[in-house]
């Protein structure tokens, strides 16, 4: 079931909390996505995808090899997303336009770590409906052509960060 929307008095009151709050010191703010607006196709005018190997683009996105000191930051949760996207409440489509659109800039910006948010999902609810289509999907769009040239690999998210709901998605420089 989709959040509900916040009354204009409730929406208000947030925005006045929100507003009152600041980050503690020493501490990086995240960049979470904004709230869904209409998708422009990528054009032209974006970054290009990093020149490889035609070869280093068919190894699967949660195979691809990383050194050592990636993985341990991973394992240990001392990996710094430097972009946050929290894909809950999108459509299977405008995800897949949101994420092309923010993997495309955050590789233009030299981000090395995105934290992809997809929630766990429940594989089949009670009454028949299948969720968990954006988690189920990621893989499949990070592997596709439109995406693969900009990642170096996949792996499932520190549980400080999320756990098994959300993704580190390593990109390439």
């Amino acid at each position: 079931m989709p959040p509900r929307r916040l009354a204009p008095d409730e929406a208000a009151l947030w925005a006045r909390v929100a507003a009152s709050i600041r980050p503690l010191t020493g501490r990086v703010v995240p960049v979470v996505a904004p709230a869904p607006r209409p998708i422009r196709d990528v054009g032209p005018h974006s970054a290009p995808p990093p020149r490889r190997a035609p070869s280093a683009n068919r190894v699967a996105v949660d195979a691809a090899t990383l050194d050592g000191g990636w993985d341990r930051q991973i394992r240990t949760g001392r990996l710094s997303p430097d972009l946050t996207v929290d894909l809950h409440g999108y459509t299977r489509d405008r995800a897949y336009a949101l994420l092309t659109r923010m993997v495309v800039e955050a590789a233009g910006s030299g981000a090395r770590v995105m934290l992809v948010i997809t929630g766990k999902g429940a594989r089949d609810s009670a009454d028949g409906d299948r969720r968990g289509i954006i988690r189920a999907s990621l893989r499949d769009w990070l592997h596709g052509p439109d995406l693969r040239p900009y990642i170096a690999a996949l792996r499932p998210a520190h549980p400080r960060h999320g756990g098994g709901g959300a993704w580190y998605i390593i990109l390439r420089r």
